[in-house]
């Protein structure tokens, strides 16, 4: 089973390789995110310069454009097929309320939605420390009841995790 997971935060942000690891145990992760941060870009695409992809590793690309791009990219050029189920994140900060119209890790996650693909964005709660792990736990209980469960049809799921420890 594939599983494409993208991000807003950047190829090298730790919420995205904390999620990665977590879904690895699900299934085979492909990384396609973007070079460097493009946080509250929204559902922007890139469309007056080429788009670069970068493969820095097996499944592992970046590119110089925005979620939206790399959605894009991943299910129609990259991945030999399309995933089971597209995550964006995890983004540093929550997505609620009107942030979720300017949020590029939810709009990746739409993306995902709008070409067929079921599809999660998880966003974790914190100021100047973020509790990855705990959130990579909490995405990979979602992502295997979406992929036990399903979706209905054009509908995305937004996890907003809370700043807290973790609770058995």
């Amino acid at each position: 089973m594939r599983i494409l997971v993208t991000n807003d935060d950047g190829i090298q942000s730790p919420g995205l390789a904390a999620l990665a690891q977590a879904l690895s145990a699900i299934g085979e992760v492909w990384i396609v995110a973007p070079d460097r941060e493009r946080t509250a870009v929204a559902h922007a695409v890139t469309l007056h310069k080429p788009l670069r992809l970068h493969r820095l590793a097996p499944r592992t690309f970046s590119v110089n454009g925005t979620p939206v791009d790399c959605v894009n990219l991943a299910l129609l050029n990259v991945m030999p097929a399309y995933p089971a189920v597209v995550v964006s994140g995890i983004n540093k900060g929550v997505n609620l309320g009107d942030d979720v119209m300017y949020s590029g890790t939810v709009s990746a996650a739409m993306e995902g939605t709008i070409l067929g693909v079921p599809s999660v964005a998880v966003s974790q709660e914190g100021r100047e420390t973020f509790r990855f792990a705990v959130g990579a736990i909490y995405a990979q209980r979602v992502v295997r009841m979406v992929l036990d469960r399903g979706l209905p049809e054009a509908t995305l799921l937004n996890v907003n995790i809370p700043e807290r420890p973790r609770r058995s």
